[in-house]
């Protein structure tokens, strides 16, 4: 693949790169004498060690050397023993063909980012231009929205249902433009898919294996850059796991974005981004210009937790996790069925914290932010997630990721009264 045509945009100076190789070279060899760098003596950080308890009382303890790593410059990439964790953790779960293939184009690289969505961010900023076309899932997560509308206007929806992403709506909207014309230089051609493969927000739709193969075909055929956001990857409520795209990328097409936020901490804002080393060198670049590398205190104790339960006590945690979430999912469902059969429709979601219900109205903007909130409850008016949030929109999204099974009736129940109201 010819990765040149997809960097449009890319925020990096050669000076910086330069910075980072000195970096580098001391953080591969400690006893070097350095007078190159610009890194602050950590005898004057007032920090001088750290003890965490998890939740099973294991002692998590920070000493001073591990709080020397945690309160200086780490590389950009990433601190070291947690980036050789996650390729760990990206080929047991996902062995993507492009992992250590030294002799492809693509070979698989991660990179360890300020969350999940400052690796969309920067991947977005990195390849869209102002002219640019992209492909985005329809309905949308708001906080890509909000992400890519300042970079581009033309914005072309897929629709979405239950199973995910449509690949015949992928085909339609692709339609105007040949394969062939996709890959002529120059062409007007979108170059980039987004979406959201497990427990979509707004949705709570997941991918089938089927269309993810087919959607994977038809980025072949056109040339297209597939960026998979699946923080919800490990709150899939059916197993086995349906298989990524990483998965499947036998191209190096794939750039896919990961999260610690629903499993470990959101407030460590600690995700990373997998993908074909020739984007991610340059991603790293954009990173290394703007915040330099993801938070040092939150990476170091991602690692040590990680470190103390090893893979196979990560996926106990996912297993618990996602134990959890169904629980809530079937909570809500149940509340639902009880005050609004006949009022709204929904779908199951087989994974994430959302369920997207289509409410008896025109139009559910006014409802939620006026009459619901006098009733002293909260959903999301389901026009944020469309590209032209303008139009009248009859869905709503509700989370039942922190309410009570009361506080769920109670919601609903009030929910209900509004509508009798409506009708």
């Amino acid at each position: 693949m010819n990765y040149a045509r997809y960097l449009t945009k890319i925020s990096a100076a050669r000076t910086h790169s330069a910075i980072r190789i000195l970096s580098a070279i001391v953080q591969e060899n400690p006893s070097l004498i350095t007078m190159a760098g610009g890194m602050p003596n950590p005898q004057t950080f007032p920090l001088l060690d750290a003890s965490l308890t998890l939740r099973d009382g294991t002692k998590i303890d920070l000493d001073a050397k591990a709080m020397k790593s945690a309160l200086q410059y780490l590389p950009t990439k990433g601190f070291p023993p947690l980036v050789n964790f996650l390729h760990d953790l990206q080929y047991k779960v996902h062995n993507p063909p492009t992992y250590e293939a030294v002799n492809h184009p693509g070979q698989m690289d991660v990179l360890v980012t300020t969350g999940s969505q400052d690796g969309l961010c920067k991947a977005f900023e990195a390849m869209v231009t102002e002219n640019d076309k992209v492909l985005v899932e329809h309905p949308a997560y708001s906080g890509t929205l909000a992400i890519v509308k300042p970079l581009t206007s033309n914005l072309i929806p897929v629709e979405s249902d239950i199973n995910g992403l449509n690949p015949s709506s992928l085909r339609q909207a692709l339609s105007r433009w040949s394969p062939t014309e996709a890959r002529q230089p120059g062409s007007d051609a979108p170059k980039l898919l987004y979406l959201v493969p497990n427990g979509g927000n707004p949705t709570g739709a997941g991918l089938t294996l089927e269309r993810k193969k087919e959607i994977y075909k038809i980025a072949q055929e056109y040339d297209l850059i597939i960026l998979e956001d699946d923080p919800y990857f490990y709150l899939q409520f059916t197993k086995p796991f349906v298989p990524s795209f990483l998965s499947m990328d036998t191209d190096g097409r794939v750039v896919r974005f990961d999260s610690f936020s629903k499993i470990i901490s959101s407030g460590m804002r600690l995700g990373f981004v997998t993908g074909p080393r020739p984007l991610l060198e340059r991603l790293e670049l954009h990173q290394q210009c703007s915040v330099m590398h993801a938070n040092g205190i939150s990476q170091i104790i991602l690692h040590k937790i990680l470190e103390n339960w090893g893979l196979e006590g990560f996926f106990k945690q996912t297993e618990n996790t996602v134990e959890f979430y169904q629980n809530k999912r079937d909570q809500c469902l149940k509340a639902m069925e009880k005050h609004l059969t006949g009022l709204a429709e929904w779908s199951v979601p087989s994974g994430g914290m959302f369920v997207w219900i289509k409410l008896n109205v025109e139009d559910s903007y006014k409802l939620v932010t006026v009459k619901a909130r006098e009733k002293e409850v909260l959903f999301v008016p389901g026009s944020v997630f469309m590209l032209d949030s303008t139009k009248p929109c009859p869905y709503i999204r509700a989370s039942y990721s922190n309410c009570t099974e009361e506080d769920m009736n109670t919601a609903f129940q009030r929910l209900a009264e509004i509508l009798h109201e409506e009708n």
